[in-house]
């Protein structure tokens, strides 16, 4: 078949394939068209090619199949260390214009890909880990960086075919040999539970390296999370550890394919003094110029180095996972450079970012401090520090006279928009800061973007762009609630409701599936009894703590839920049961043994829940204080998750515990409609949340859905528009007016600009997502509140319903196999265009309307793939858009058209009549 293309087969959900976790990697690979006129291709069976690197012969094994997501692995189990090439290619049919299925043909092979085994045993093992002879500390009492070199010769003559360096740490890690660094990475080996896992990198260093020569390796370490002050009130240090160390093995194969050379950590390494002289996450770095001068006069040898010290082998599971690394993916610069009311100077970025400076180039006089003050905001028109609460967010330079070129800190990161920095002024004569001196490096963890929207609307657009950027600062390393202040911990909640908008905008299978074993280490534990903690890695239970400034680890829905909603919503998105599959006992653990029941088996009402956190009707300094009862809103999710697990027991052939848990679910959701609705379809609470909770997750009678609709209309009606929901309502609040044919009313909520709304902050200049939907008030001043953050990602998940509503998709079965198409008009948007690179291809549906009310879509279903088709003529046709049926279209670009009558807009609120209705600008 020449019209269909292959990708590249992937291995696992593994980011590179260099360093996959398991003898027998599953296979995956998409398509796409290169012929328009190919319509409904479905795969019928495949090909793989597999070359092994001791062997010249390519073997092919062929199953008849139309999965091309997750395939078993069909050779031979590899090796560690083992490395492997692999290709494709398809059979596969096309439907023709008559409707006649053609005769399967094969594709072209795709390209090659190259996999490649980590180390599978701890026997493959023999470094040891080794560490400063002391562990030295800086008066606030953060550990000293340590420095940890090597010099080694390889032998003569000998090409160099393969090197690979496997390492990792108790703290972060920057590696160089003969003075290039070692890999793009950032913070590795990254946050884990290092209790139970130590993740470990893999870097083909070949290059690097000189045969018959001196190779010097050179490898520095800072707290990181490892050491660093973490959580709030200033934080704990050394949590997890209080030395920092390295482990590290060095393999070089040779041409002559008879002699491996290894470098081990042992006690010949040398241990130096690192110019890094402090470096925690929150407080930043200070780097002294003249220490590395002096430092780089020590390799290799002097007397003045000191012999590392052994420690003990990790005793935690070492692991090389999916996820990608942190990396710098972009570089911004600045806006402008100003002083402020006091005479600072400023730099603004223009973007709420995360990540770190690049100087570019500095020379001032030795002794020089050189400090740089990060933030997100200004206030009064100076840095707004308040929000930080304990973080100091500064980096330092301690200048030695000599220039500097290329300089940034390596162990930390920050969340801003903002810098001021402190005596390097535009009027230096010799060195005058100006908008080249400095540059913003954008971190995060390098997922693949695989998701992106836009409208005729402007400020949807930017609402949109600011939620990207809120999850980009927030997926480093883990699913982080704030990217700046004393905090920046792995909360439950937060990607919890987030997950279905971050899997639609990156690949994140990966990333989130090695952080859920993170949680089902923690949560499994005995410590916890089946409580998920509410941050992972968890570092603020009482367990953990020597004071009251920490949360006891106890059950609380919503957060706690992630155990079950999040497997569930990976599930979704990549199509692979294996996600389900190995996070079932922390699913089941959940739902048995850690959630507290009253004598009902609802939820225990004497228990507190954070429920709807940050409704916007809560005090500042009460932010669980909100409309609807946090108990209510753990019970609406009690019946969800025990659904959820009964699905996922059928998914997974465990009959006799699905029949158990849709008992359960049944018996939970009749005890839910006794204690809280009643006969007509009202609910308990009579709040936007519990309506919208309410109507998605299917807990009205059919007969009191409509009824529970109208009053959540109604509510948004009489609440003008403005948002009154919080975590638990607003990611469904718009899905939930859609689902019961109030979309209007969702587009007019939408495009709300008085405060609360998604609007508002666009309109104040926010480029992030704010925590609270007033963190900045009208006066520009920030929200009085200890807790106050401008960029928290949850209260955008509602991009969920730009993908799904405005845009028009989403997925009927995991991995997008089949596809609902079913685009909502509304509001005054003329026009939107929404695209997904699932699992199968690429997804893509335009929509807009002309003046005469014709509605003109395009859509693009990827091969191997179907789609339903709803068109908007269809949908109004009927009160509940979700009971027609549509219109199945097999792979291939489509055009459809519909004559749609304009419904009236605006929507009127309820108010007063002597009141006026409020009046927004919606351009």
């Amino acid at each position: 078949m020449k019209g269909i293309d292959v990708s590249a087969p992937s291995f696992e959900h593994h980011h590179d394939g260099l360093g996959v976790s398991t003898s027998q990697p599953r296979i995956s690979w998409h398509f796409s068209h290169l012929d328009n006129s190919i319509k409904g291709w479905q795969q019928d069976s495949y090909e793989l090619g597999i070359s092994f690197a001791d062997s010249d012969q390519t073997h092919t094994f062929t199953v008849k199949s139309s999965q091309s997501i997750c395939v078993p692995w069909p050779a031979r189990a590899l090796k560690s260390r083992e490395r492997t090439k692999v290709r494709v290619r398809s059979y596969g049919s096309s439907q023709s214009s008559d409707a006649q299925q053609s005769e399967p043909e094969p594709t072209e092979w795709s390209p090659w890909s190259v996999v490649e085994v980590g180390l599978l045993k701890r026997t493959d093992w023999t470094a040891q880990m080794i560490a400063a002879p002391k562990q030295l500390k800086n008066k606030d009492g953060s550990l000293t960086p340590i420095r940890l070199a090597k010099t080694f010769t390889l032998p003569a003559n000998r090409n160099v075919v393969r090197a690979r360096i496997y390492m990792t740490a108790h703290g972060c890690y920057d590696t160089r040999i003969n003075g290039h660094t070692v890999g793009d990475h950032g913070m590795a080996p990254g946050w884990q539970s290092y209790e139970h896992r130590l993740h470990y990198q893999i870097f083909d260093v070949s290059e690097h390296l000189i045969s018959g020569s001196q190779n010097t390796i050179d490898v520095q370490i800072g707290p990181g999370w490892y050491a660093s002050a973490l959580a709030w009130a200033g934080g704990r240090r050394c949590f997890f550890g209080d030395t920092l160390s390295l482990l590290a093995q060095l393999e070089v194969e040779f041409d002559d394919n008879d002699h491996l050379f290894v470098l081990n950590t042992d006690s010949s390494w040398s241990s130096l003094s690192s110019a890094i002289t402090s470096s925690e996450i929150y407080n930043g770095e200070t780097y002294e110029m003249a220490l590395e001068r002096d430092a780089s006069k020590l390799i290799p040898q002097s007397s003045a180095h000191s012999s590392a010290r052994i420690i003990g082998f990790p005793t935690s599971n070492l692991a090389s996972p999916d996820t990608p690394p942190v990396r710098v993916t972009q570089e911004i610069q600045p806006v402008s450079i100003f002083r402020s009311k006091s005479g600072k100077v400023l730099v603004d970025f223009g973007q709420n970012l995360v990540g770190r400076l690049r100087i570019v180039k500095l020379q001032k006089a030795a002794g020089t401090t050189v400090s740089f003050s990060h933030a997100e905001v200004l206030e009064d028109g100076e840095l707004g520090t308040r929000p930080l609460r304990f973080a100091k967010n500064t980096d330092r330079i301690i200048c030695d006279g000599s220039e500097l070129e290329n300089w940034t800190p390596k162990f930390t990161f920050h969340g801003f928009r903002y810098v001021e920095v402190d005596t390097w002024t535009p009027e230096d004569k010799d060195c005058p800061f100006t908008v080249d001196s400095i540059v913003a490096q954008v971190m995060h963890t390098d997922m693949q973007r695989t998701g992106w929207f836009e409208c005729s609307h402007s400020l949807v657009n930017k609402l949109h762009q600011n939620a990207i950027w809120s999850m980009r600062g927030n997926f480093l390393s883990v699913p982080t609630d704030c990217p700046q202040r004393d905090e920046r911990l792995g909360w439950t909640g937060d990607i919890q409701v987030f997950a279905p908008s971050a899997s639609f905008l990156y690949d994140t299978t990966g990333m989130l599936g090695n952080w859920l074993d993170d949680l089902a280490a923690e949560q499994l534990s005995p410590k916890n009894n089946g409580v998920p903690p509410f941050v992972v890695p968890d570092v603020i239970t009482k367990s953990h703590a020597e004071d009251n400034n920490y949360w006891p680890a106890i059950p609380n829905a919503v957060w706690d839920d992630v155990a079950v909603l999040l497997p569930w919503s990976l599930y979704r998105a990549s199509g692979d049961l294996n996600m389900l599959r190995k996070q079932y006992d922390s699913m089941k653990a959940w739902i048995d043994r850690g959630i507290r029941r009253g004598a009902d088996g609802l939820w225990d009402p004497e228990l507190y829940q954070l429920g709807d956190w940050l409704d916007p009707i809560a005090p500042p300094s009460e932010p669980g204080n909100g409309r609807t009862d946090g108990v209510l809103v753990a019970d609406v999710y009690l019946v969800q998750v025990t659904k959820k697990l009964a699905e996922a027991c059928e998914l997974l052939d465990i009959a006799e515990e699905a029949a158990k848990y849709n008992a359960d679910a049944t018996r939970l959701l009749g005890l839910f409609r006794e204690k809280y609705i009643t006969k007509s379809g009202l609910i308990a609470a009579d709040t936007q949340t519990a309506l919208a909770l309410g109507i998605m997750f299917g807990l009205f009678e059919p007969h009191q859905l409509q009824a529970a609709g109208d009053r959540l209309a109604r509510s948004v009606r009489m609440q003008q528009f403005r948002v009154a929901t919080g975590f638990a309502g607003t990611p469904i609040v718009l899905h939930a007016l859609t689902a019961v044919g109030h979309s209007q009313i969702a587009y007019r909520m939408l495009l709300e600009q008085r405060c609360p709304s998604w609007m508002y902050a666009v309109l104040m200049g926010g480029t992030t997502i704010w925590e609270r939907w007033d963190s900045m008030l009208s006066d520009g001043s920030i929200n009085p509140g200890e807790m106050t953050s401008f960029n928290h990602y949850a209260l955008g998940s509602v991009v969920n319903w730009l993908h799904e509503t405005v845009g028009g998709i989403s997925s009927l079965e995991p991995g997008w196999r089949r596809i609902l198409v079913r685009p909502i008009p509304g509001g005054n948007l003329t026009h939107s265009k929404v695209t997904h690179v699932g699992p199968y291809g690429r997804i893509e549906c335009a929509w807009q309307l002309t003046e005469g009310g014709l509605f003109k879509m395009t859509l693009e279903v990827p091969p191997n793939s179907e789609a339903v088709v709803v068109l908007p003529s269809q949908q109004f046709k009927e009160k509940d858009v979700h009971k027609s049926e549509g219109l199945q279209v097999g792979s291939g670009q489509h055009e459809f058209e519909c004559h749609l009558a304009e419904p009236a807009w605006p929507p009127q609120a309820i108010m007063p009549p002597f009141w006026p209705q409020p009046q927004p600008v919606f351009g």
